[in-house]
Protein backbone atom coordinates (compact mmCIF):
# COMPACT_ATOMS: atom_id res chain seq x y z
CA UNK A 1 0.00 0.00 0.00
CA UNK A 2 2.02 3.57 -1.13
CA UNK A 3 2.21 5.88 2.02
CA UNK A 4 0.02 8.91 2.10
CA UNK A 5 1.66 12.15 2.47
CA UNK A 6 0.43 13.99 5.66
CA UNK A 7 -1.41 13.04 8.99
CA UNK A 8 -2.13 16.43 11.61
CA UNK A 9 -2.32 15.73 15.16
CA UNK A 10 -3.89 18.51 17.03
CA UNK A 11 -3.00 18.21 20.58
CA UNK A 12 -6.69 19.74 22.01
CA UNK A 13 -6.90 18.22 25.81
CA UNK A 14 -5.37 21.16 27.68
CA UNK A 15 -8.41 22.09 30.41
CA UNK A 16 -7.07 25.93 30.31
CA UNK A 17 -7.46 26.60 33.85
CA UNK A 18 -5.35 29.61 33.99
CA UNK A 19 -7.70 30.92 31.87
CA UNK A 20 -10.66 30.94 34.31
CA UNK A 21 -13.10 30.09 31.57
CA UNK A 22 -15.98 27.56 31.87
CA UNK A 23 -14.90 25.79 28.96
CA UNK A 24 -12.28 23.57 27.39
CA UNK A 25 -8.88 25.53 26.44
CA UNK A 26 -9.68 24.24 22.29
CA UNK A 27 -12.65 26.45 22.63
CA UNK A 28 -11.79 29.23 24.55
CA UNK A 29 -13.17 32.84 22.63
CA UNK A 30 -10.72 34.55 19.97
CA UNK A 31 -12.23 37.22 17.08
CA UNK A 32 -15.51 35.47 16.84
CA UNK A 33 -14.17 32.32 16.29
CA UNK A 34 -12.09 29.41 19.04
CA UNK A 35 -8.38 29.22 19.26
CA UNK A 36 -8.55 25.75 18.02
CA UNK A 37 -10.63 27.14 14.87
CA UNK A 38 -7.48 29.69 13.74
CA UNK A 39 -5.33 26.60 13.75
CA UNK A 40 -7.85 24.16 11.29
CA UNK A 41 -8.58 26.55 9.22
CA UNK A 42 -4.95 27.65 8.36
CA UNK A 43 -4.05 24.27 8.16
CA UNK A 44 -6.97 24.06 5.58
CA UNK A 45 -5.37 26.52 3.75
CA UNK A 46 -1.84 24.62 3.50
CA UNK A 47 -2.94 21.81 2.72
CA UNK A 48 -3.61 22.49 -1.13
CA UNK A 49 0.38 23.36 -1.17
CA UNK A 50 1.73 21.84 -3.88
CA UNK A 51 -1.18 18.78 -3.98
CA UNK A 52 -0.31 17.83 -0.38
CA UNK A 53 -3.03 15.00 1.19
CA UNK A 54 -3.76 16.08 4.78
CA UNK A 55 -6.01 14.20 7.58
CA UNK A 56 -6.45 15.64 11.24
CA UNK A 57 -6.60 14.25 14.43
CA UNK A 58 -7.42 16.08 17.15
CA UNK A 59 -6.45 14.81 21.13
CA UNK A 60 -9.18 15.22 22.91
CA UNK A 61 -9.65 15.80 27.05
CA UNK A 62 -11.44 17.74 29.08
CA UNK A 63 -14.26 19.12 28.11
CA UNK A 64 -14.49 16.48 25.39
CA UNK A 65 -18.27 16.44 24.29
CA UNK A 66 -18.03 20.59 24.39
CA UNK A 67 -15.12 20.04 21.93
CA UNK A 68 -16.96 17.71 19.72
CA UNK A 69 -20.18 19.34 19.55
CA UNK A 70 -18.35 22.93 18.73
CA UNK A 71 -16.72 20.34 15.24
CA UNK A 72 -19.92 18.70 14.56
CA UNK A 73 -21.44 22.38 14.18
CA UNK A 74 -18.87 24.39 12.31
CA UNK A 75 -16.86 21.37 10.58
CA UNK A 76 -19.71 19.13 9.63
CA UNK A 77 -18.61 18.21 6.32
CA UNK A 78 -14.95 17.79 7.44
CA UNK A 79 -16.41 15.29 10.09
CA UNK A 80 -18.75 13.17 7.88
CA UNK A 81 -15.69 12.51 5.05
CA UNK A 82 -13.66 11.61 8.53
CA UNK A 83 -10.40 14.49 7.17
CA UNK A 84 -11.45 15.86 11.32
CA UNK A 85 -11.04 12.86 13.33
CA UNK A 86 -11.11 12.20 17.36
CA UNK A 87 -8.98 11.01 19.88
CA UNK A 88 -8.90 10.73 23.52
CA UNK A 89 -6.72 11.51 26.11
CA UNK A 90 -8.46 10.08 29.09
CA UNK A 91 -5.85 11.08 31.85
CA UNK A 92 -3.14 13.84 30.98
CA UNK A 93 0.13 12.76 31.28
CA UNK A 94 2.14 14.80 29.31
CA UNK A 95 1.97 15.50 25.37
CA UNK A 96 3.92 12.31 24.68
CA UNK A 97 0.85 10.19 25.93
CA UNK A 98 -1.43 12.45 24.09
CA UNK A 99 0.54 11.29 20.79
CA UNK A 100 0.46 7.59 21.99
CA UNK A 101 -3.39 8.09 22.23
CA UNK A 102 -3.45 9.81 18.89
CA UNK A 103 -1.91 6.62 17.48
CA UNK A 104 -3.42 4.10 19.65
CA UNK A 105 -7.52 5.31 19.14
CA UNK A 106 -6.38 6.28 15.12
CA UNK A 107 -4.29 3.62 14.16
CA UNK A 108 -4.54 4.72 10.50
CA UNK A 109 -2.67 7.56 11.07
CA UNK A 110 0.71 5.23 11.00
CA UNK A 111 -0.04 5.09 7.15
CA UNK A 112 0.68 8.44 6.46
CA UNK A 113 4.42 9.27 5.39
CA UNK A 114 5.12 12.52 7.76
CA UNK A 115 3.59 13.40 10.48
CA UNK A 116 2.55 16.99 11.46
CA UNK A 117 2.11 17.74 15.07
CA UNK A 118 0.92 21.11 16.35
CA UNK A 119 -0.75 22.37 19.89
CA UNK A 120 -4.57 24.64 19.48
CA UNK A 121 -3.39 27.27 21.95
CA UNK A 122 -0.52 28.59 19.11
CA UNK A 123 -3.31 30.59 16.82
CA UNK A 124 -0.86 32.70 15.39
CA UNK A 125 0.85 30.04 13.41
CA UNK A 126 0.35 30.80 9.22
CA UNK A 127 0.69 28.39 6.18
CA UNK A 128 4.10 30.02 5.35
CA UNK A 129 5.46 28.67 8.87
CA UNK A 130 4.19 24.62 7.77
CA UNK A 131 5.87 25.51 4.08
CA UNK A 132 8.95 26.22 5.32
CA UNK A 133 8.97 22.69 8.14
CA UNK A 134 8.27 20.78 4.17
CA UNK A 135 10.40 22.40 2.81
CA UNK A 136 13.45 21.01 4.99
CA UNK A 137 12.14 17.62 4.01
CA UNK A 138 12.49 17.99 0.53
CA UNK A 139 15.96 19.21 0.58
CA UNK A 140 16.92 16.52 2.91
CA UNK A 141 15.52 12.82 1.72
CA UNK A 142 17.27 11.56 4.72
CA UNK A 143 15.61 13.84 7.39
CA UNK A 144 13.38 12.31 10.24
CA UNK A 145 12.10 15.08 12.35
CA UNK A 146 12.24 18.91 12.71
CA UNK A 147 11.07 21.45 15.13
CA UNK A 148 10.82 24.74 14.67
CA UNK A 149 13.26 27.29 17.49
CA UNK A 150 13.54 30.46 17.71
CA UNK A 151 15.57 33.07 20.00
CA UNK A 152 13.53 35.08 23.19
CA UNK A 153 13.47 35.51 27.10
CA UNK A 154 13.91 31.48 27.17
CA UNK A 155 11.30 30.98 30.33
CA UNK A 156 8.83 28.56 30.20
CA UNK A 157 10.12 27.21 27.23
CA UNK A 158 12.29 23.90 26.39
CA UNK A 159 16.00 24.60 25.60
CA UNK A 160 17.38 23.48 22.39
CA UNK A 161 20.86 21.97 22.32
CA UNK A 162 22.57 21.15 19.60
CA UNK A 163 24.46 18.35 18.70
CA UNK A 164 26.74 17.25 16.12
CA UNK A 165 24.42 15.56 14.27
CA UNK A 166 20.85 15.97 15.57
CA UNK A 167 19.68 17.87 18.46
CA UNK A 168 17.61 17.04 22.39
CA UNK A 169 15.10 19.57 24.05
CA UNK A 170 15.32 19.28 27.50
CA UNK A 171 12.58 20.89 29.26
CA UNK A 172 12.80 23.83 31.92
CA UNK A 173 12.03 21.56 34.64
CA UNK A 174 14.79 19.68 33.98
CA UNK A 175 17.00 21.70 32.58
CA UNK A 176 20.58 22.68 34.73
CA UNK A 177 22.04 25.89 35.04
CA UNK A 178 23.50 26.02 31.73
CA UNK A 179 21.12 24.57 30.10
CA UNK A 180 18.78 27.52 31.19
CA UNK A 181 20.97 29.91 29.91
CA UNK A 182 20.23 28.48 26.34
CA UNK A 183 18.28 31.31 24.50
CA UNK A 184 16.98 29.17 21.29
CA UNK A 185 13.95 27.33 22.43
CA UNK A 186 11.42 24.87 21.24
CA UNK A 187 8.05 26.44 19.48
CA UNK A 188 5.90 23.09 20.29
CA UNK A 189 5.61 22.69 16.22
CA UNK A 190 7.26 19.00 14.99
CA UNK A 191 6.86 17.49 12.02
CA UNK A 192 8.87 14.18 11.48
CA UNK A 193 8.65 11.18 9.55
CA UNK A 194 6.08 8.72 10.86
CA UNK A 195 8.85 5.71 10.76
CA UNK A 196 10.62 7.49 13.12
CA UNK A 197 7.84 8.32 15.33
CA UNK A 198 6.79 4.44 15.47
CA UNK A 199 11.23 3.76 15.82
CA UNK A 200 10.54 5.56 19.51
CA UNK A 201 7.41 6.91 20.58
CA UNK A 202 6.38 4.02 22.69
CA UNK A 203 10.23 3.94 24.31
CA UNK A 204 9.40 7.27 26.43
CA UNK A 205 9.74 7.39 29.46
CA UNK A 206 8.24 9.46 32.51
CA UNK A 207 11.88 9.60 34.00
CA UNK A 208 11.51 13.59 34.64
CA UNK A 209 10.52 16.55 36.78
CA UNK A 210 7.55 16.82 35.43
CA UNK A 211 6.42 12.46 35.84
CA UNK A 212 5.18 12.57 32.07
CA UNK A 213 5.98 11.63 28.85
CA UNK A 214 7.48 14.03 27.05
CA UNK A 215 6.93 14.17 22.66
CA UNK A 216 9.97 16.47 22.87
CA UNK A 217 12.22 13.42 24.05
CA UNK A 218 11.36 11.79 20.12
CA UNK A 219 14.20 14.21 19.20
CA UNK A 220 17.67 12.50 19.82
CA UNK A 221 21.44 13.71 19.29
CA UNK A 222 22.57 10.76 17.03
CA UNK A 223 19.55 10.93 14.27
CA UNK A 224 19.04 13.25 11.46
CA UNK A 225 16.81 15.82 13.36
CA UNK A 226 16.98 19.80 13.09
CA UNK A 227 15.76 22.33 14.45
CA UNK A 228 14.24 25.23 12.55
CA UNK A 229 14.89 28.98 13.19
CA UNK A 230 12.75 31.28 12.87
CA UNK A 231 13.04 34.83 12.72
CA UNK A 232 9.99 35.93 14.52
CA UNK A 233 8.88 34.14 17.63
CA UNK A 234 5.52 36.28 17.64
CA UNK A 235 4.34 33.17 15.54
CA UNK A 236 4.66 30.78 18.41
CA UNK A 237 2.76 32.89 21.11
CA UNK A 238 1.05 30.23 23.24
CA UNK A 239 -2.27 30.79 24.75
CA UNK A 240 -1.95 30.02 28.65
CA UNK A 241 -4.08 32.99 30.65
CA UNK A 242 -6.70 35.75 29.67
CA UNK A 243 -3.52 38.26 29.33
CA UNK A 244 -1.70 36.27 26.62
CA UNK A 245 -5.25 35.65 24.66
CA UNK A 246 -6.08 39.56 24.87
CA UNK A 247 -2.61 40.08 23.45
CA UNK A 248 -2.66 37.05 20.44
CA UNK A 249 -6.31 38.37 19.40
CA UNK A 250 -4.44 42.19 19.24
CA UNK A 251 -1.92 40.52 16.85
CA UNK A 252 -4.93 38.64 14.98
CA UNK A 253 -6.60 41.99 15.19
CA UNK A 254 -3.45 44.06 13.48
CA UNK A 255 -3.24 41.01 10.51
CA UNK A 256 -7.26 41.21 9.87
CA UNK A 257 -6.57 45.54 9.71
CA UNK A 258 -3.93 45.11 7.77
CA UNK A 259 -5.39 42.84 5.19
CA UNK A 260 -8.53 45.18 5.15
CA UNK A 261 -6.34 48.11 4.03
CA UNK A 262 -4.62 46.85 1.29
CA UNK A 263 -8.13 45.69 0.16
CA UNK A 264 -9.02 49.24 -0.39
CA UNK A 265 -11.01 49.37 3.60
CA UNK A 266 -10.67 52.85 5.27
CA UNK A 267 -9.75 51.95 8.95
CA UNK A 268 -9.65 55.08 11.18
CA UNK A 269 -7.81 54.42 14.53
CA UNK A 270 -6.62 50.76 14.48
CA UNK A 271 -5.99 50.25 17.96
CA UNK A 272 -10.02 51.34 18.86
CA UNK A 273 -12.15 49.77 16.57
CA UNK A 274 -13.07 45.49 17.19
CA UNK A 275 -13.23 43.91 14.33
CA UNK A 276 -14.17 39.55 13.96
CA UNK A 277 -11.69 37.29 12.11
CA UNK A 278 -14.29 36.24 9.34
CA UNK A 279 -16.25 39.77 8.65
CA UNK A 280 -16.29 40.97 5.32
CA UNK A 281 -15.72 44.30 4.09
CA UNK A 282 -15.95 46.23 0.49
CA UNK A 283 -13.24 48.39 -1.08
CA UNK A 284 -14.42 52.29 -0.18
CA UNK A 285 -16.04 51.19 2.75
CA UNK A 286 -15.26 53.47 6.39
CA UNK A 287 -15.42 51.72 9.37
CA UNK A 288 -14.74 54.36 12.09
CA UNK A 289 -13.18 54.65 15.67
CA UNK A 290 -14.95 52.43 18.38
CA UNK A 291 -17.33 50.56 16.55
CA UNK A 292 -17.90 46.81 17.12
CA UNK A 293 -18.20 44.59 13.79
CA UNK A 294 -18.57 41.13 14.57
CA UNK A 295 -18.28 37.55 13.44
CA UNK A 296 -20.91 36.79 10.61
CA UNK A 297 -21.00 40.19 9.15
CA UNK A 298 -21.04 41.34 5.61
CA UNK A 299 -20.20 44.93 4.31
CA UNK A 300 -20.03 45.77 0.82
CA UNK A 301 -18.51 48.81 -0.55
CA UNK A 302 -18.61 52.63 -0.13
CA UNK A 303 -20.65 51.87 3.50
CA UNK A 304 -20.02 54.44 6.18
CA UNK A 305 -19.43 52.97 10.00
CA UNK A 306 -19.60 56.17 12.01
CA UNK A 307 -17.93 55.43 15.53
CA UNK A 308 -19.58 53.52 17.96
CA UNK A 309 -21.91 51.25 15.80
CA UNK A 310 -22.21 47.55 17.17
CA UNK A 311 -22.96 45.40 13.78
CA UNK A 312 -23.24 41.88 14.92
CA UNK A 313 -23.84 38.90 11.69
CA UNK A 314 -25.43 41.35 9.18
CA UNK A 315 -25.53 41.97 5.82
CA UNK A 316 -24.87 45.98 4.74
CA UNK A 317 -25.14 46.61 1.12
CA UNK A 318 -23.38 48.82 -1.28
CA UNK A 319 -23.59 53.09 0.03
CA UNK A 320 -25.31 52.52 2.86
CA UNK A 321 -24.92 54.29 5.98
CA UNK A 322 -24.80 53.13 9.63
CA UNK A 323 -24.81 56.41 11.73
CA UNK A 324 -23.39 56.69 15.03
CA UNK A 325 -24.08 54.04 17.82
CA UNK A 326 -26.63 52.09 16.09
CA UNK A 327 -26.99 48.73 16.94
CA UNK A 328 -27.44 45.94 14.42
CA UNK A 329 -27.82 42.29 15.13
CA UNK A 330 -28.74 39.53 12.72
CA UNK A 331 -30.22 42.02 10.15
CA UNK A 332 -30.02 43.48 6.31
CA UNK A 333 -29.93 46.71 5.48
CA UNK A 334 -29.73 47.20 1.33
CA UNK A 335 -28.28 49.73 -0.56
CA UNK A 336 -28.11 53.36 0.22
CA UNK A 337 -30.51 52.97 3.06
CA UNK A 338 -29.40 54.92 6.18
CA UNK A 339 -29.64 53.94 9.62
CA UNK A 340 -29.54 55.78 12.93
CA UNK A 341 -28.17 57.26 14.70
CA UNK A 342 -28.84 55.61 18.05
CA UNK A 343 -31.28 52.89 15.97
CA UNK A 344 -31.69 49.25 16.76
CA UNK A 345 -32.69 46.47 14.20
CA UNK A 346 -33.03 43.60 15.93
CA UNK A 347 -33.07 40.27 14.39
CA UNK A 348 -34.88 39.92 11.27
CA UNK A 349 -35.27 43.49 10.50
CA UNK A 350 -34.74 44.01 6.18
CA UNK A 351 -34.22 47.56 5.75
CA UNK A 352 -34.72 47.65 1.42
CA UNK A 353 -32.65 49.78 -0.90
CA UNK A 354 -32.87 53.95 -0.56
CA UNK A 355 -35.01 53.41 3.20
CA UNK A 356 -34.25 55.64 6.27
CA UNK A 357 -34.44 54.24 9.84
CA UNK A 358 -33.46 57.07 12.02
CA UNK A 359 -32.42 57.99 15.64
CA UNK A 360 -34.52 56.10 18.60
CA UNK A 361 -36.13 53.64 16.11
CA UNK A 362 -36.61 50.09 17.15
CA UNK A 363 -37.10 47.86 14.17
CA UNK A 364 -37.57 43.95 14.52
CA UNK A 365 -38.45 40.76 12.03
CA UNK A 366 -40.37 43.81 9.75
CA UNK A 367 -39.52 44.24 6.07
CA UNK A 368 -39.03 48.02 5.18
CA UNK A 369 -39.26 48.44 1.33
CA UNK A 370 -37.57 50.28 -1.64
CA UNK A 371 -37.84 54.13 0.03
CA UNK A 372 -39.54 53.56 2.78
CA UNK A 373 -38.72 56.07 5.74
CA UNK A 374 -39.17 55.36 9.60
CA UNK A 375 -37.09 58.50 11.03
CA UNK A 376 -37.70 58.85 14.80
CA UNK A 377 -38.78 57.89 18.42
CA UNK A 378 -40.60 54.55 16.55
CA UNK A 379 -40.84 50.90 17.18
CA UNK A 380 -42.00 48.89 13.85
CA UNK A 381 -41.89 44.96 15.19
CA UNK A 382 -43.77 41.72 12.69
CA UNK A 383 -44.54 44.03 10.18
CA UNK A 384 -43.93 45.18 6.34
CA UNK A 385 -43.56 48.75 5.33
CA UNK A 386 -44.17 49.06 1.34
CA UNK A 387 -42.46 51.31 -1.06
CA UNK A 388 -42.08 55.35 -0.15
CA UNK A 389 -44.12 55.22 2.35
CA UNK A 390 -43.45 57.51 5.28
CA UNK A 391 -44.18 56.66 8.83
CA UNK A 392 -43.89 60.04 11.40
CA UNK A 393 -42.56 60.10 14.61
CA UNK A 394 -43.90 58.33 17.85
CA UNK A 395 -45.40 55.27 15.51
CA UNK A 396 -45.60 51.85 17.04
CA UNK A 397 -46.69 48.79 15.87
CA UNK A 398 -48.81 47.03 18.42
CA UNK A 399 -47.94 43.42 17.85
CA UNK A 400 -48.03 41.76 21.12
CA UNK A 401 -51.46 40.52 23.24
CA UNK A 402 -49.30 39.14 25.68
CA UNK A 403 -49.72 35.77 24.53
CA UNK A 404 -49.27 35.91 20.24
CA UNK A 405 -47.25 38.11 18.00
CA UNK A 406 -49.38 39.54 15.08
CA UNK A 407 -48.78 41.03 11.66
CA UNK A 408 -48.80 44.38 10.79
CA UNK A 409 -49.26 45.38 7.04
CA UNK A 410 -48.82 48.63 4.87
CA UNK A 411 -49.08 49.39 1.87
CA UNK A 412 -46.85 51.61 -0.68
CA UNK A 413 -46.86 55.23 -0.61
CA UNK A 414 -49.14 55.13 2.49
CA UNK A 415 -48.40 58.46 4.77
CA UNK A 416 -48.66 57.68 8.47
CA UNK A 417 -48.98 60.59 10.88
CA UNK A 418 -46.98 61.24 13.88
CA UNK A 419 -48.34 59.21 17.54
CA UNK A 420 -50.11 56.52 15.41
CA UNK A 421 -50.85 53.20 17.12
CA UNK A 422 -51.62 49.83 14.62
CA UNK A 423 -53.20 47.38 16.32
CA UNK A 424 -52.10 44.03 15.05
CA UNK A 425 -53.35 42.58 13.03
CA UNK A 426 -53.99 44.98 10.98
CA UNK A 427 -53.59 45.94 7.32
CA UNK A 428 -53.55 49.61 5.63
CA UNK A 429 -53.32 49.57 1.86
CA UNK A 430 -51.51 51.61 -0.91
CA UNK A 431 -51.44 55.34 -0.59
CA UNK A 432 -53.50 55.49 2.52
CA UNK A 433 -53.23 58.55 4.72
CA UNK A 434 -53.35 57.65 8.55
CA UNK A 435 -54.25 61.04 10.59
CA UNK A 436 -51.73 62.19 13.42
CA UNK A 437 -52.81 60.80 17.07
CA UNK A 438 -55.30 57.91 15.58
CA UNK A 439 -55.21 54.32 16.96
CA UNK A 440 -55.84 51.70 13.98
CA UNK A 441 -57.56 48.85 15.14
CA UNK A 442 -59.38 47.88 11.58
CA UNK A 443 -58.29 47.45 7.88
CA UNK A 444 -57.98 50.60 5.94
CA UNK A 445 -58.10 50.47 2.32
CA UNK A 446 -56.37 51.57 -0.91
CA UNK A 447 -56.36 55.28 -0.84
CA UNK A 448 -58.37 55.43 2.33
CA UNK A 449 -57.78 58.15 5.14
CA UNK A 450 -58.27 56.92 8.32
CA UNK A 451 -58.62 59.28 11.61
CA UNK A 452 -59.25 57.65 14.95
CA UNK A 453 -59.14 60.13 17.79
CA UNK A 454 -60.63 61.68 20.66
CA UNK A 455 -62.79 65.10 19.57
CA UNK A 456 -61.02 68.24 20.81
CA UNK A 457 -62.74 70.86 23.34
CA UNK A 458 -61.64 74.39 23.99
CA UNK A 459 -63.13 75.75 26.69
CA UNK A 460 -62.51 79.28 26.91
CA UNK A 461 -61.00 81.32 29.62
CA UNK A 462 -61.07 78.20 31.93
CA UNK A 463 -57.28 77.84 31.82
CA UNK A 464 -56.70 79.62 35.31
CA UNK A 465 -58.71 77.27 36.89
CA UNK A 466 -55.47 74.60 36.69
CA UNK A 467 -52.58 76.90 36.05
CA UNK A 468 -50.21 77.01 39.31
CA UNK A 469 -48.12 79.13 40.40
CA UNK A 470 -44.96 78.99 42.06
CA UNK A 471 -44.87 79.77 45.77
CA UNK A 472 -42.52 82.87 46.49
Amino acid sequence: MPKKQCGVALLAAGKGTRLKLPIPKAIAPLLGQTLMDFTLQELKSFSSWKGHDFKTGLVLGHGKDLVEAHLEAHYPSEIKDKSIEVAHQKEQNGTGHALQCFFQELPHFWDYELTLISCVDTPLITKEIYEEMFQQFERDKNLQGVAVSFETDPQGYGRIIRADKGFTIVEEKDANSMEREIREVNSGLYLFKTSYIKKYLNNLTSDNNAGEFYLTDLFKADENVKPIPYRDDSFFLGVNDPEQLEKVGDILKARKIKKLRAEGVYVEDSKNIYIDWDVEVGAGTRLSANSHIKTGTRIAEDVLVEPGCIIKNSIIEDGAQILGNSYLEDARVGKSASIGPFARLRPGADIGEDCKVGNFVEVKKAKLEKGAKVSHLSYVGDARIGEDSNIGCGFITCNYDGANKHFTDIGKGTFVGSDCQMIAPVKVGDNAFIAAGSTINKDVPDDGFAIARGKQETKEGLAKKYLKKKEK
